[in-house]
């Protein structure tokens, strides 16, 4: 009876998402192994070190042998669709999961009992938290560890705003995890290579254990149902039925966050795992209700990724959220309308063919050229297009280089490449710095963009060299000086003549440009001030050191010209041509611009982060605990923007991978002594060896 009734719930529920999530190197893609080869969607375990799993098949993976973008599957068990999405643990490709986190239907969280790990778990943990996504903690590797997992708890609990509940205890022998006593079924099981572990008799030695560990669960079930704790007050033993139903219930609601035990690698613990996502875990309704998507009305789904391949073209990941889509379908997205040219079933890189997807499915669209990640699709012509876009904003990128093409044919190759990389992952920023005659991407760090590269080159024969990024130097003035500027030209017919003088001065810094006159008698007619004004401009653009000016005025107060030979282009070539002499007397400074930058990172590695950002010659303004962040502080600095470069790099070193930082531009500050002499000696080396080239 209950098992035909979980029958037509798991009917209702639809096929599931389930995200495995976790620190970098925690054993999510070989979890997903164990899980695809228990569910029997593949013959055998395949080690990730050996390049032999179905997750992280794509050849940067392969390469630097680490998750670099999710990778999904789909496999059946016992009767139930599970689509496994299996999120990238490193902080640098993390942030793929915001668009995908959403649509889940509960997440695995698979980590470790190991205290340097702690705050990159807490970030994982915090997405989850923040989008309401119920979730489970998976214990690994607990073959190799010798801690209580009692003490793995009180390691972990900081990392977690949610209260952990302990589910499953280990059966020692000589020191190692052999086994676990499931505390809701109260039954022990044994570990099996490769297979379900084999049930036996709970071990006398564990008996009091298992039943203060059980006690302790039910305690803190209790604490969000009044009828289990009056069965504990008064010894009651409750029914096991209640005991899952408040398991399901809680884990539902994200007022607990359970915790399984097992090894990925030797695929123990993975049965017990699934069953509990069978009986526990909601289904698509519960995720279509938080994202604000109503139960009826026409066919939707959300797309979870974009991936443009060799030889298919483009493919939408999406979920449907409701009803189904036909092969040939029309659908409606943000930005217009297409027809789905193929619906794929996937397994990691492979894909099966299908004709008609259902609700909750997880597939490959294809050629949906409209559609971006995040965009919401509707099998409705008159739809709010509007209201299709929910793709989540990309995080501010914190690493950049710039890019030169090794062969000066693969120029115009290069920008419909990178808007193709771009289009797959938002968090690139693509921009051709006009000012500073230079193509830079921007990214979530150095191997972010190592990967986007190497995706360059593979996918699209698009090779670059990587520089680094100049930095947009600024003079401007020390003095005020008065200067004339006279331009005088005969060569036949009307000649050239524009004649002004200038009084030029600094501005208080980040006051820009000003200009203004104070001619009398008519020594230079009011319709060539606006010339002066321009020609003072152009004077700008390349100051007495090379570099953009600013922060200076210039006051037009005499000057002479002729009725026949003066025009606006004299008067703006007098002008630029006193204006140069000017900046050239009134002692030019080199100014850089310095940003104010926000770094985060846990408690213990406050000290090397205020040294790292000394050490960049920045100026510590300020620090103390992150805001709403149990174990981390925040510390605010000024910095060089030249000094940027790497930073993200050092600070994820010394912070375990966990810390970052938010920069923004704060202001131009003077340099001075050698440093000054030797920036403006590169840049007039570089635009020497540009003009050479030219």
């Amino acid at each position: 009876m209950g098992e035909t009734h979980s029958s037509h719930e798991a009917r209702a529920r639809g096929s599931r998402l389930i995200a495995l999530a976790g620190p970098f190197q925690s054993g999510k893609t070989t979890l997903l192994e164990a899980i695809l080869t228990h569910a029997g969607a593949i013959p055998r375990q395949g080690a990730v070190a050996a390049g032999a799993s179905v997750g992280d098949a794509s050849p940067e993976a392969r390469a630097h042998r680490m998750s670099v973008e999710a990778n999904v599957a789909t496999v059946d068990f016992m009767g139930d669709s599970y689509t496994f999405v299996d999120l990238p643990g490193s902080v640098e490709f993390a942030h793929e999961a915001r668009n995908i986190l959403p649509a889940v239907d509960a997440a695995i969280v698979v980590c470790e009992a190991d205290e340097r790990k702690v705050p990159a778990l807490q970030l994982v943990l915090r997405e989850l938290e923040e989008f309401g996504v119920p979730h489970l903690l998976f214990l690994n590797k607990i073959d190799a560890t010798t801690i209580d997992v009692r003490d793995a708890l009180t390691i972990l609990q900081p990392a977690s705003r949610t209260p952990l509940l302990l589910r499953q205890i280990p059966i020692w022998n000589n020191g190692v995890a052999v086994g676990f006593i499931d505390l809701a079924l109260e039954r022990a099981y044994v570990y099996r290579e490769h297979a379900p572990s084999e049930v036996v008799d709970i071990p006398k030695g564990e008996s009091t254990t298992e039943k203060e560990a059980r006690y302790s669960m039910l305690e803190r079930l209790a604490d969000y149902d009044d009828a289990l704790m009056e069965e504990l007050i008064s010894d009651i033993e409750p029914p096991r039925d209640q005991v899952f139903d408040d398991l399901t219930k809680e884990l539902r609601a994200g007022l607990v966050a359970p915790l399984f035990i097992g090894s990925a690698e030797r695929g123990a613990g993975v049965t017990r795992l699934l069953k509990a996502l069978r009986h526990e875990a909601p289904g698509v309704a519960e995720a279509r209700a938080r994202l604000g998507v109503a139960e009826s009305g026409p066919a939707l789904a959300r797309v979870l990724r974009t991936v443009h391949t060799s030889h298919g073209g483009k493919l939408s990941i999406a979920r449907v959220l409701r009803g189904g889509f036909d092969d040939g379908e029309t659908v409606l997205s943000v930005n217009g309308e297409d027809r789905i040219s193929g619906l794929s079933r996937l397994l990691g890189a492979n894909m099966s063919k299908l004709s008609r997807v259902h609700e909750g499915d997880v597939v490959a669209f294809g050629r949906l050229d409209h559609a971006q990640t995040g965009d919401t699709l509707v099998a409705d012509a008159r739809a709010d297009r509007s209201a299709l876009a929910t793709h989540a904003p990309a995080p501010d990128p914190v690493h950049a280089v710039a890019l030169v093409v090794k062969d000066r044919k693969d120029e115009m190759r290069l920008a419909a490449a990178v808007a193709k990389l771009v289009e797959e992952d938002p968090s690139l920023v693509f921009v051709h710095d006009q000012e500073m005659s230079q193509i830079k991407l921007y990214g979530q760090g150095e191997m972010h963009l190592r990967v986007a590269l190497e995706r360059l080159q593979s996918r699209f024969s698009v090779a670059v060299e990587v520089t680094k990024p100049t930095v947009a130097y600024r003079e401007t003035i020390r003095h005020k000086v008065t200067v004339r500027g006279r331009h005088k030209k005969q060569s036949g017919g009307h000649g050239q003549f524009g004649d002004v003088v200038l009084e030029v001065g600094p501005r208080g810094r980040g006051e820009g440009f000003a200009f203004s006159e104070r001619v009398h008698g008519g020594a230079v007619p009011k319709q060539y001030f606006s010339s002066v004004e321009a020609g003072c401009q152009d004077a700008l653009i390349h100051g007495p050191l090379g570099f953009p000016v600013v922060d200076v005025e210039a006051v037009l107060t005499d000057g002479s010209y002729h009725t026949v030979d003066s025009s606006d282009m004299a008067f703006r070539t007098a002008a630029r041509i006193g204006m140069s002499e000017a900046l050239g007397k009134a002692d030019p400074i080199l100014l850089e611009p310095v940003l104010a930058v926000d770094i985060y990172v846990p408690n213990e590695a406050m000290s090397r982060a205020t040294g790292i950002a000394s050490g960049r010659r920045g100026q510590i303004m300020g620090f103390g605990p992150r805001e709403g962040w149990d174990g981390w502080d925040k510390l605010e600095a000024l910095i060089p923007e030249a000094e940027m470069d790497n930073l993200i790099v050092e600070l994820r070193s010394a912070t375990a991978g966990a810390g970052f930082f938010r920069a923004r531009f704060d202001h131009l500050a003077e340099v001075v002594g050698k440093q000054a002499r030797d920036i403006v000696a590169a840049h007039a080396g570089h635009h020497a060896a540009r003009a050479a080239v030219g």
